[in-house]
């Protein structure tokens, strides 16, 4: 899941990637720092494009992070 949460947000699909991430939820799926920081990404991108408040759920899943278990690095921070 984390690859095509990558290619989310590589093309730009916030809608896609927050999809898969319901999914793995749905599935009780281990989802770890890339999970996340791949996900905020795409939002964080297509915020840039203009679409339609993005970065609303970039921040949900920012307070979504289990800072004990998962850990947030610069990037993740930068992103959101």
């Amino acid at each position: 899941f984390n690859a095509a949460i990558s290619a989310c947000e590589k093309g730009g699909e916030w809608t896609q990637a927050l999809e898969l991430l319901s999914t793995m939820a749905d599935r009780n799926m281990q989802k770890d720092i890339i999970t996340y920081s791949a996900a905020i990404s795409a939002c964080e991108k297509s915020n840039e494009r203009g679409e339609e408040r993005p970065w609303e759920h970039a921040l949900a899943l920012f307070d979504l992070l289990d800072v004990r278990s998962i850990g947030i690095n610069l990037g993740s921070v930068i992103s959101a």
